[in-house]
């Protein structure tokens, strides 16, 4: 039988089993009692015959007139004698005589012929005037009771268990159908009452199921209704409570968390705006230095040639952080087909010229692969991974880019024989300021801001894609699925 994993079915189990246990015990009580009863009965009967019938068995069914006169009343022929009676005598151990008064016929006997174990038990039945079971193969079940005769002879007198056994067996059924029908009736009776007291605890599940199925890793997150008010003197009510205490720290923490989260967005989207103009300006002026045509010392031209460069540095990490902000901000992309195909040759042939010391392949599909999305960010994206890939590996390291589709989704892979994404790293290399310099390091790798991944990321679950990191020494993979155009 499988065990109930609810608590309504352990409570209604547990309440039939309970039921059961007490109904079996009253049953076995009533039965074993009404059979106790019923024997007592049956013996005191027995005391009360005595062993007239036995007796008479020597004078086929009557005593002789001498014997009437000495034992009186005592004695008589089977006329007073019960249907069923047996009478048995045995002198020295062994059955002499044995007979049976039939139902219907009271002035004759039946004799009985018993087996030689019929005739062991009868004869080890002790004559202490109490009664005692015997199983008689030839008859039935008989409730006994031996005594001495007057000439050293024992008699046994004996009445049918077969009416204590019918009225017990009757008990038993009556018992059964009773208690059956009560724990039928307890059963669905108790199901519903429990059900209907667990009502509480059941809206109280339902709603923590609706929380749990809500995306609370970012945005805006709106809580479903507390769990109804249940009675607080009640352990039920008691968690109701408590959940939607819980449910209401819960809402103002993500209210907070979602709060900060747009000041830190807006303040990153106002500091990137405002910062091009002023980046812009350095790196002109720096140009523009760079220009005159009068002698400039060469420590002065080297400051300004390192100020230019870390001012175009500067202007894109600026563009990079803008570009992120407004990706959080759920700024819309364009949405139009976008052939990747040709978006990949043109990728390729870029880092290629970027390059030149590393091996660039392509394995793409014949026809050409469709998706819908914006063009502009789509290439940013994929030069970022190849970028990634040029800048993290050494020199003669080969990247291959395949394109393929099933149909129903596109997958873009960027792959590379180079050393390796450190492990430490790998969990968030695609978040933002998540620098791999020590893959770079003795690589020829610049080391960047740590927002190109970030950047792929954020594009590719733009257009509802995702994207995957597997790397090991000699192999890693950056894999891009999105959603194909129909």
């Amino acid at each position: 039988m499988p065990r109930p994993h609810t608590l309504r079915a352990r409570l209604t189990v547990g309440l039939v089993v309970l039921l059961a246990a007490s109904c079996a015990a009253v049953g076995v009580a009533a039965v074993l009692e009404l059979d106790g009863f019923l024997t007592s009965r049956l013996d005191e009967q027995l005391s009360e015959t005595g062993s007239r019938f036995p007796a008479s068995l020597e004078h086929n069914g009557k005593l002789p007139d001498s014997r009437d006169d000495h034992d009186g009343d005592e004695h008589g022929d089977t006329r007073r004698q019960a249907s069923g009676t047996l009478g048995v005598r045995l002198v020295d151990g062994a059955v002499t005589n044995a007979a049976v008064v039939p139902s219907g016929a009271a002035a004759t006997i039946l004799t009985v012929r018993l087996t030689s174990a019929d005739a062991r038990r009868l004869a080890s039945v002790p004559v202490d005037g109490r009664g005692h079971t015997v199983d008689i193969s030839t008859l039935d079940d008989y409730r006994v009771m031996a005594t001495n005769g007057l000439d050293g002879d024992v008699m046994i007198t004996g009445l049918p268990l077969e009416p204590v056994e019918a009225t017990v067996h009757r008990l038993e059924l009556v018992a059964a159908i009773v208690f059956g029908a009560a724990l039928t009736f307890t059963g669905v009776v108790g199901a519903l009452w429990v059900r209907w007291s667990l009502r509480p605890l059941s809206r109280v599940a339902a709603t923590a199921t609706r929380v749990s199925e809500l995306p609370l890793a970012s945005g805006e997150v709106a809580l479903p209704p507390r769990a109804p008010d249940a009675d607080p003197r009640s352990e039920v009510g008691q968690v109701a409570a408590a959940f939607n205490r819980m449910l209401g720290h819960v809402e103002h923490a993500l209210t907070e968390r979602h709060a900060s989260q747009e000041r830190l967005r807006s303040f990153a989207a106002d500091a990137s705006h405002e910062l091009r103009t002023p980046v812009a300006s350095v790196r002109g002026h720096a140009e523009l230095a760079l220009l005159h045509p009068g002698p400039v010392p060469p420590e002065v031209t080297r400051a300004l040639e390192r100020i230019a460069a870390e001012s175009s540095r500067m202007s894109a990490m600026v563009d990079e952080l803008l570009l992120l902000a407004r990706l959080d901000a759920g700024r819309p992309l364009e949405r139009a087909p976008v052939d990747l195909t040709r978006l990949v040759l043109d990728a390729v042939t870029d880092a290629r010229a970027a390059g030149p010391d590393h091996r660039w392949t392509l394995e793409l599909p014949e026809e050409p692969v469709t998706v819908t999305g914006d063009e502009h960010r789509l290439h940013q994206a994929l030069a970022n991974l190849l970028a990634n890939a040029r800048s993290h590996t050494p020199v003669d390291t080969k990247v291959t880019v395949s394109l393929e589709t099933d149909g129903t989704a596109v997958v873009l892979a960027v792959h590379d024989d180079g050393p390796g994404v450190a492990e430490d790293i790998r969990p968030g290399v695609f978040e933002r300021f998540t620098r791999a310099d020590r893959r770079a390091k003795g690589l020829g790798g610049g080391g960047g801001a740590g927002l190109g991944l970030a950047i792929v990321a954020a594009v590719v679950e733009a257009h509802g894609g995702t994207v995957t990191l597997e790397s090991r020494p000699g192999s890693t993979t950056f894999g891009v699925r999105l959603p194909a155009t129909p």
